[in-house]
């Protein structure tokens, strides 16, 4: 090859493993969404790892700004859309931190007994699709994908029994809930939790006793506890590498010190590691819902009159940031109240866009196969990233 500055010949050196540059993405169903991954290969081998977003922007946090504090919540479950309780809960805790307002038990217990609920639906939605991610290994994973989608049916009939939907809820408003549970659900909602119990136990077989699940998550993606503080994840990740935090016990917001559960972690720091957090905290949050269940308060489900407009609920002037435990970690809403109907501004802080930051510390160095793992350990949901 000829130096054209020097205008000297120089030789290459082909001697070292040819490397290719893959794209994964935006469309690939194992990115979870509209992800790209810029993979840096030589041979089947991951030497680098250019992660691309941005696709998916829909501009929630200016939204904010044109919808009341009575209409957003709405708007908010479409930001983790799989997890849309959670959105909301943080949403609605930081307006009431600016407006002091005093939330009834009874809609604090309501309040954390759906977020549990939507725990475990968001993890059990995390667990199918990362079956299927691995494909082949597990069968095809379709198995454990549509025992995990039976599940979550069950938990989707009961926010339908609840709010009338099955995705999206506008659940929660500013000073308490919007609906009271009916007649009969307290019941249909404990015997749902205890099947989903038995479930996860066959669940933990199948898969634990499987060669190549084992494979396939043991050893790989490990992000040591340095590198989790560092990068600053949340949520299984970072309990999963050690870290013994948890909004819900260290922080406890909405009565969650009311209730007696613990904080499942694991030191290895890997796939698998991960799995263990997601599957322990199946039954903690089984146990919270039961204990809620047991000892709900009675008395209002609102600290407010009725809505009779939109623009009713107003704000005084203020800002303050509030954050909640979701089931991919830290998801926190930041308010400033102009002392109108609507906030001036609002910032999402999103489990899934900070936890995207570990990828290209734990991808390299790995097959292109172990990719979609790591990344489904991940359980990223795009909606809460480009938001």
């Amino acid at each position: 090859m000829l130096d054209v500055d020097n205008k000297t010949r120089v030789e290459m050196d082909w001697s070292g493993p040819e490397r290719l540059q893959m794209n994964m993405g935006p469309q690939h169903p194992s990115a979870h969404g509209v992800f790209r991954a810029i993979l840096g290969l030589q041979g089947e081998t991951v030497v680098d790892v250019d992660a691309v977003i941005g696709y998916l922007h829909r501009c929630h946090e200016k939204l904010s700004e044109t919808l009341t504090y009575a209409q957003y919540p709405s708007i908010a479950s479409k930001t983790d859309y799989v997890a849309a309780m959670t959105s909301e809960f943080a949403y609605v805790l930081a307006a009431e931190e600016i407006g002091k307002f005093e939330v009834p038990k009874r809609a604090q217990y309501l309040r954390v007994i759906v977020a549990e609920l939507q725990r475990i639906a968001s993890h059990l939605l995390w667990l199918g699709t990362w079956c299927m991610d691995m494909g082949g290994a597990l069968g095809g994973g379709a198995t454990i994908f549509l025992y995990c989608i039976r599940e979550r049916e069950d938990i989707l009939d009961l926010f339908e029994s609840l709010v009338g939907a099955r995705l999206l809820y506008g659940f929660f408003q500013v000073g308490g809930t919007r609906y009271d549970i009916p007649d009969g659900w307290a019941e249909q909602c404990r015997t749902t939790i205890d099947r989903i119990d038995s479930r996860v136990n066959e669940y933990e077989q199948m898969l634990e006793d499987n060669a190549f699940f084992l494979a396939r998550t043991q050893g790989v993606g490990t992000v040591s506890r340095e590198l989790a503080e560092d990068v600053g994840i949340a949520g299984p990740l970072l309990r999963g590498s050690g870290v013994n935090f948890d909004l819900r016990k260290n922080v406890p917001y909405s009565s969650y010190g009311d209730f007696d559960f613990t904080v499942p972690v694991e030191t290895a720091g890997d796939c698998y590691a991960r799995y263990k957090v997601r599957m322990a905290e199946f039954r903690q949050a089984s146990t919270i819902v039961r204990q809620a269940l047991d000892a709900l308060p009675s008395g209002p489900i609102s600290s407010r009159p009725a809505l009779k407009s939109v623009a009713q609920i107003r704000i005084p002037k203020g800002e303050a940031y509030a954050r909640v435990e979701g089931p991919r970690g830290e998801v926190g809403s930041y308010i400033v109240s102009d002392g109108s109907a609507k906030p001036y501004r609002m910032k999402w802080r999103g489990a899934s866009f900070s936890n995207l930051a570990i990828l290209p510390h734990i991808i390299p160095g790995h097959k292109v196969a172990d990719v979609v793992a790591i990344m489904g350990s991940v359980d990223p949901v795009f909606g809460e990233v480009d938001r």
